[in-house]
């Protein structure tokens, strides 16, 4: 088995993080790590013992859906974990217009001054994903999958 099961102490500083990045509270999930920063949350019926016996007799690398990535430190939201818990996310927030939205979706950077950071996006009501600043614009992190064609 390639995935590894974050016990409750981790899952704790992982949460408080999140909380000091982006305000959020509670990840009512298991959560397994495939690879070396990368962090899925699972809300399956199975519990760790059965994916565990189940893993005995099938491959299992990959479980759940893909929440979140660690970076130097900071936390990066994917696309669908943004989407997921939008309703607590209250911090470094960059809300943008509809201009800009269409070169965002596209792969496009933002041209805007923030301080250093991971940013979660947003244009009215919903998110796009997150970008890093490095003080002169936000890099653009969405999925070359889900990017519209130009």
């Amino acid at each position: 088995m390639n995935i590894h099961f974050i016990k409750t102490p981790q899952k704790r500083k992982i949460i408080e993080k999140l909380n000091e990045q982006f305000g959020i509270e509670n990840l009512p999930f298991l959560l397994v790590q495939s690879g070396k920063e990368k962090i899925r949350a699972f809300s399956g019926s199975l519990s760790k013992d059965e994916i565990s016996k189940i893993s005995l007799f099938a491959n299992i690398e990959l479980i759940g859906l893909y929440l979140l990535k660690e970076e130097n430190g900071e936390f990066r939201l994917s696309m669908d974990a943004a989407l997921l818990l939008s309703k607590q996310i209250i911090k470094n927030i960059v809300e943008i217009d509809e201009i800009q939205f269409k070169r965002w979706i596209r792969g496009n950077d933002l041209e805007i001054k923030m301080p250093k950071g991971v940013y979660l996006i947003k244009c009215n009501e919903d998110f796009l994903g997150c970008g890093k600043s490095n003080g002169e614009r936000i890099f653009n992190y969405v999925p070359k999958d889900r990017r519209i064609k130009k």
